[in-house]
């Protein structure tokens, strides 16, 4: 059961209270570069992308907001650090969220001016702890535990809390998937603000694709979480991709084709690993639910896969397009996988 919390609003996506739990990335562009910036986005938002945060650096970037915003649909999040005022900037050129630690950007008056922006013009604001700049009391008292990750984030929430604002999410992310978990375990019965959920500086496609699975799956499978991000050094396309992934294969959402495969064997007698990639090249920017299964064994393939919506089962020189287990018709070994990207696309438009 997932854990209920208060909901927000960034721009016209809910985050929280119950929504679907959104994907979100950043974007690696240099904001004040416009087009290349727009060309991002839409990038992004066509791999399934719900919500983007964009590095605002100066005032060139966050004057850069208003014309991004103009040119995009998806919800835009500025990302600041330490100036009150480009915050205030930000909030200005229309952005849906924004992602600031309070007591960083100055004084209380600065942080009341922004908070009265923010309060104004409908926009919550992001809370982001991460393990490598705890505030230093909590470490000196705590250690690098998650003990100092929730009281450096409940620091940053009083301080909102006394300005009677609660549009408030809030990240606690950790470079250990172990003190990840333990930290949004710990938070999570404290507070009932949503949760966005990372874990920072994963590493590369590969390594940091299976630590965002094995973190971001234990924490939501207990039912806590509301937004994730998969910081990958990589595309940001990429972190969009395996954020999807995650959610889909814990039947949390449903968005494009869930690939299976079987993992070949002695009976193989088709390239099957370069049919499967091929496959999952071709039908990626699907965005209907299906289950695809590109199977090595004309035997056992149809009946090991009878639930898939739609798939292929190889044999010597030829192989079966199948859907629920029922054979559709048989087909040479080369034609594989044009006959099954045939048959999903049919599927995908069955319902337009």
């Amino acid at each position: 059961m997932r854990r209920n919390t208060r909901r927000v609003m960034a721009g016209d996506l809910p985050i929280g209270g119950n929504a679907p739990i959104s994907v979100q990335s950043m974007t690696n562009t240099d904001t004040r570069d416009i087009p290349t910036t727009i060309r991002q986005i839409k990038q992004l938002s066509e791999a399934g992308c719900e919500l983007i945060r964009l590095a605002v650096v100066d005032q060139e970037a966050a004057l850069a907001l208003g014309k991004i915003k103009a040119q995009t649909k998806i919800p835009i999040v500025a990302d600041i650090h330490f100036d009150h005022r480009l915050a205030l900037a930000a909030v200005e050129q229309g952005v849906d969220k924004l992602r600031i630690n309070p007591g960083n950007i100055g004084s209380h008056a600065k942080v009341k001016e922004v908070v009265a922006a923010a309060r104004d013009h409908g926009i919550p604001i992001r809370i982001g702890v991460n393990s490598g700049s705890l505030a230093k009391w909590t470490v000196d008292k705590y250690g690098n535990t998650a003990k100092a990750m929730v009281e450096s984030a409940l620091e940053h929430v009083a301080i909102l809390e006394a300005l009677n604002f609660n549009d408030i999410i809030i990240s606690l992310k950790a470079t250990s998937v172990e003190l990840t978990l333990e930290s949004y375990k710990m938070i999570a019965d404290i507070v009932d603000y949503p949760l966005h959920l990372g874990i920072t500086e994963a590493g590369t496609p590969f390594f940091g694709a299976i630590k965002s699975a094995v973190g971001l799956g234990a924490i939501l499978s207990l039912g806590i979480g509301d937004t994730i991000r998969v910081s990958l050094t990589s595309d940001p396309v990429e972190e969009v991709r395996v954020g999807w992934a995650i959610l889909k294969s814990l039947g949390l959402r449903q968005r494009g084709p869930v690939f299976i495969s079987c993992p070949t064997c002695g009976r193989t007698q088709i390239p099957l690993e370069k049919i499967a990639i091929e496959v999952e090249q071709k039908l990626s920017n699907l965005t209907k639910p299906l289950t695809v299964a590109i199977m090595g064994c004309v035997v056992n393939g149809p009946g090991e896969a009878k639930e898939a919506d739609i798939g292929i089962a190889g044999g010597d020189g030829v192989g079966l397009v199948f859907s629920k287990g029922k054979i559709i018709r048989r087909v040479k070994e080369d034609e594989l996988v044009d006959a099954l990207v045939t048959e999903a696309l049919k599927l995908e438009k069955e319902d337009d």
